[in-house]
């Protein structure tokens, strides 16, 4: 089904590639997940068999009256009629996987990292130029999210998709990635207590060129000839960090 310009989406073709999607991801029988941007439910509708819960999020009104069609009789799928960036995840434990709108990446992303109890993992289909900002890689520098994100969650592309895989076609390549919190490893580069200065000190790297040199990068692994915070590795954003905020 097509959605209105101010919902842009592409939506999957089939439940077997759905299917498949999920066999790339760490979701697991006892799992409560998170479908977000639910749209007719397909995604929804493969969840079902393969967890404990399901909540199917969505607030465009074609779009809600075929989910409500497409899940009705399926006892572990809750719909949820609200704006994805304005719900309140259960209390404890659980994970998100969606197929969001490409013009809201961002903002879903930065919304769900940012809670106070994030998901333990997340798998969106987003543009693959995209996922690869977030990345921590040679080929690619990763932008202000990536950076603000690195200390708490890893990123990785599960499986590149064809543009055959969606229906409309996307003009762009695509992806499924992982965004899986270090929590649970105890890995985190970073204390949560410094989050937000954290984040502060990022965007003010990323937005004035002329700060992010005058940075103390002593005793540091930042080689001399960096002159652009896109280039920096999470690690060394780490260091960066905690040596300019003494």
């Amino acid at each position: 089904m097509a959605r209105s310009h101010t919902h842009s989406q592409h939506f999957l073709r089939s439940p077997r590639l759905v299917a498949e999607l999920i066999g790339h991801s760490n979701l697991r029988k006892n799992d409560t997940v998170y479908d977000l941007g639910a749209g007719s439910g397909i995604i929804s509708s493969v969840l079902s068999r393969r967890v404990t819960t399901v909540f199917a999020v969505e607030v465009e009104p074609k779009a809600l009256e075929k989910l409500h069609a497409n899940v009705k009789g399926l006892n572990n799928v809750q719909i949820i009629e609200q704006d994805i960036l304005t719900i309140e995840p259960v209390k404890g434990k659980y994970k998100i996987f969606s197929n969001i709108p490409f013009n809201l990446s961002s903002a879903i992303i930065t919304h769900y990292t940012s809670l106070p109890n994030p998901p333990m993992s997340m798998y969106f289909i987003v543009q693959k130029q995209f996922a690869n900002k977030l990345i921590e890689s040679r080929d690619h520098f990763t932008n202000q999210l990536g950076a603000i994100i690195a200390p708490w969650f890893t990123v990785r592309i599960r499986k590149p998709l064809k543009k055959t895989d969606f229906t409309p076609p996307p003009a762009v390549d695509t992806a499924l990635i992982e965004i899986k919190s270090r929590a649970p490893q105890h890995t985190t580069l970073i204390p949560i207590t410094l989050k937000q200065q954290y984040i502060e000190f990022i965007r003010h790297c990323f937005e004035s060129k002329q700060y992010f040199m005058s940075t103390d990068k002593s005793n540091t692994s930042i080689p001399p000839d960096i002159d652009r915070p896109s280039q920096l590795a999470a690690s060394q954003w780490s260091e960066l960090f905690t040596i300019n905020r003494t």
